[in-house]
């Protein structure tokens, strides 16, 4: 009972109330302000606004593609950064090659990319999910890379003295010294999944949140909406980084 007070004391509390905060004051500038709807609407207008949206189905079918890109360009991105950061960790003749092409892929704006992706692909899931792949991957290659240099050299040396194999100290040795790291990468990389999948959507596509976004403040010209689906993708980034959060504390757990 003391630690589920404590949780709620230490975890709970401080976020709820800074969103308390936030809230007042953004209502306390559109009063004091005297903003339309149109220009800034207040919260219960966007609560409403967001109510309504998932009553009346607006948001389900761009909710649905948008959670699509990121549960499979994260996977692509996740799955191939992490042996890449493995092998630039433990070769130097890799680091020295492909590490300035990694380095000059990251400072390509995604933006400049996304339609040119689009192009090449489509407009569909796999043009969505390869750019939120090429987002996520930078960031994990690189925490899996940096996690694996900082494996402790006694831990590498026992496993020698033991002969163990190759694969075995990979496994054995090497993966749970380095998971609370690569883990830490994920977490990163599941919220810039968000973002390269609402980037997506941007540079092309029929549905998804991001072209929600762009219909509310164009031909709908709802703003109220624009900000409902703002609040949604927050939510859907807050749940999933939660999510492999909760999946990194019981992995490390058990390791």
């Amino acid at each position: 009972m003391k630690s589920r007070r404590r949780f709620v004391r230490e975890r709970i509390l401080p976020p709820l109330a800074a969103f308390v905060v936030f809230v007042l004051a953004w209502q306390a500038l559109v009063w004091i302000g005297g903003y339309p709807p149109f220009i800034l609407p207040g919260p219960l207008v966007v609560a409403q606004r967001f109510v309504e949206a998932v009553v009346d189905g607006t948001f389900r079918p761009h909710l649905v593609a948008t959670l699509a890109a990121i549960l499979v360009g994260f996977t692509l991105g996740a799955t191939a950064a992490q042996p890449t950061g493995y092998v630039l960790a433990r070769s130097r003749l890799a680091n020295r090659v492909l590490s300035p092409y990694l380095v000059a892929a990251q400072a390509v704006p995604i933006l400049a990319l996304a339609p040119l992706i689009a192009l090449w692909f489509g407009t569909g899931l796999l043009a969505r999910s390869i750019i939120v792949a090429l987002v996520v991957f930078f960031p994990v290659a690189i925490s899996t890379l940096i996690a694996v240099r900082g494996i402790d050299r006694r831990l590498l040396e026992m496993a020698r003295s033991y002969r163990v194999t190759r694969r075995q100290r990979i496994w054995l040795v090497e993966v749970p010294a380095a998971l609370p790291g690569i883990v830490g990468g994920l977490r990163i990389g599941i919220t810039l999944a968000v973002v390269g999948a609402i980037v997506a959507e941007w540079a092309g596509g029929d549905v998804g949140l991001g072209v929600l976004i762009n219909l509310a403040r164009g031909s709908l010209f709802d703003i109220p909406l624009l900000f409902a689906t703002l609040a949604l993708i927050a939510l859907v980034g807050i749940a999933l980084y939660t999510a492999v959060l909760l999946v990194e504390r019981r992995i490390v757990t058990r390791g």
